[in-house]
């Protein structure tokens, strides 16, 4: 698979990761981040952008916890709105990867059409 193919699927899929991934247990930025390039391979500096956007846009909200490391850290925490987006694009992904499967599938499928051959 091309790099740049993989860059733009995996920018696909992060918010739907996200939520995903606090919808399990909430968590805090550099966490987020670093199972993110476990599982897809994200890098650290996209998800603080990510994350002040999807509080701007109400699918997560935050509270402060005290860590035994260091400064008290940020959690990230998902609200309704954030359930229900993650439901809707969790459906719509269902759908599409579905859809490419069966594409995939009908294409190993079909003999091989020649155009323009020898007449």
């Amino acid at each position: 698979m091309s790099e740049s193919l993989l860059v733009q699927l995996r920018k696909g899929v992060l918010d739907m990761c996200v939520l995903a991934m606090l919808a399990r247990q909430d968590g805090y930025a550099y966490d987020i981040a670093s199972r993110l390039a476990d599982g897809i391979g994200m890098g650290e500096g996209t998800i603080y952008p990510l994350m002040r956007r999807m509080q701007a846009d109400g699918l997560v909200k935050t509270y402060l916890e005290e860590s035994s490391s260091g400064p008290p850290r940020k959690y990230y925490q998902l609200t309704r709105a954030g359930r229900a987006a993650l439901a809707a694009q969790k459906a719509e992904w269902n759908a599409f990867t579905s859809s490419v499967a069966k594409i995939l599938a009908d294409a190993n499928l079909a003999s091989p059409r020649i155009v323009g051959g020898a007449s």
